[in-house]
This record gives structure tokens, sequence and C-alpha cells, in this order.
């Protein structure tokens, strides 16, 4: 994998980095030079990649894992990846239990992580925080209305924080990919993969890898502009 940008001696914490999205954007920021955390459900093995076992809608986990993490430590990046799609449904019969866990993995374990390591970012000088919201945050998806609202609050959660950090060296963003090529999207069943395809004006799902790459840029000394800005990443597929 092609070095595009330099991550050398920078620390990153990765939420989520087990699989798709989240593993990929690990990949890319140790080929980038920086040494990365993974904190998920999942053990990850990986040359200059360590691995806690953290769930991040439980905060005193979070505590704890940042602790044995970065005790004392500096850290650079925080990627906010960890998130849960269930099978599309309709809102009416859509279990209590699983869109609680939607709201409680992709948008209040977001803000969890985030309030556990601001004051470290702050205490350290800056650095940068990237949020995975989705597209469905913007447009609205018919089905994943609760996957829809949770994406929408990690979009106005980050132009929140940023205003409130940005004097404080920390700039924050937000990725919205539409659908990208992972066993999370895969399980919505192909009827609804195929929509998706054909809803896509370039016809085709996006890759992990290209989401990754654009975490590296905002990650980077290349992205130092940008800060409470939402990346669309839709094949032109995004209205707005």
């Amino acid at each position: 994998m092609a070095n595009t940008y330099d991550l050398s001696g920078k620390c990153a914490l990765v939420t989520g980095g087990a699989k798709g999205i989240g593993r990929a954007t690990v990949e890319r920021f140790v080929a980038s030079g920086a040494n990365v955390w993974v904190w998920d459900q999942l053990e990850v093995r990986a040359e200059q990649v360590q691995s806690e076992v953290v769930d991040v809608t439980q905060p005193d986990e979070i505590a704890r894992a940042l602790e044995r993490t970065f005790p004392g430590k500096r850290i650079d990046i925080v990627v906010n990846d960890a998130g849960y799609l269930s099978v599309a449904n309709a809102f009416e019969s859509h279990a209590r239990k699983d869109w609680q866990r939607i709201v409680a993995v992709n948008l209040l374990g977001t803000m969890q992580v985030t309030q556990a390591v601001l004051p470290r970012l702050i205490r350290d000088g800056g650095g940068r925080i990237i949020n995975l919201g989705s597209l469905a945050g913007k447009e609205g998806v018919p089905g994943l209305a609760v996957y829809s609202a949770a994406s929408g609050g990690v979009i106005a959660f980050t132009k929140a924080l940023s205003r409130e950090v940005i004097g404080q060296n920390i700039l924050v963003n937000c990725i919205a990919p539409g659908p990208i090529d992972t066993d999370m999207i895969r399980g919505l069943g192909p009827d609804v993969v195929e929509k998706m395809i054909a809803d896509s004006p370039m016809k085709r799902l996006g890759t992990a890898e290209e989401v990754a790459e654009l975490a590296a840029w905002l990650a980077s000394d290349a992205g130092r502009l940008n800060a409470g800005a939402v990346f669309d990443m839709s094949g032109g597929r995004a209205r707005y």
C-alpha cells in the first residue's frame, strides 16, 4: 500500500477497527506511519496495531481502556467508527431493543468515546477527531429511520463540537459514506443492496479503502484547514 499521507510518529485510536471501514482505516494509518490502537468487541492482530476489547456503549469500559491504552500518552487522532446496523425495517415494527442499540452504539458511543478522550487532546495541545456518520443522516432512508436519526445526530454533534474546541487546535470532521461494500451493508440483503447500486450515479458500491483514504487525508497535515465539515462519499448520490 502506497504511503500517500505522512502520519509518522502519530498515535491514533480507531473504534470499530476490526472490520469494514474501520479495518481499512487502521491499515491505511499504519501504512502512513502511525501507531494505531483499536477498540472493538473483536480483537485485532496486526503489525503496528494494538487492540483492546471495548464496548463503546459502556462508559466504565471506555474509561478503563483509556487508562490501559494511553497511560499518560499522547493521542493525536481519534476515529469514531464503531457502528451497528440491523436489517431494514419499518419503524412501527422495529423492535425497541434493536433500535435502542443502534442509537447506543452509533450516536452515544461516538459521544462517550469523544468525551473521554477530549481532556487528553486539550492537555496535549490539539488533535484530530474524525466521526463516521452516513449519507442516511442527511437523506433519511425509509426502513432505516433510527439509523438515519443516529447518523444525523453524529453530523450535528460534529458541527457543534467543532465550534467548541477549534480554539484548542482540535479539528473535528465527519465522513458521511453512502453505501460501502462491507459486511454491514451486505447484511441488509441482496434486494436492498441492488437498489442502492441502482440509485448510485456511479452504479456501484464504494469501498472501505476509499473511505480510509479520506480519513487519512483528514488526519494528515493536508487536512489542516478542515473543521466542522461533513464529507459525502456517495458516488454522486448526495443531493446537498
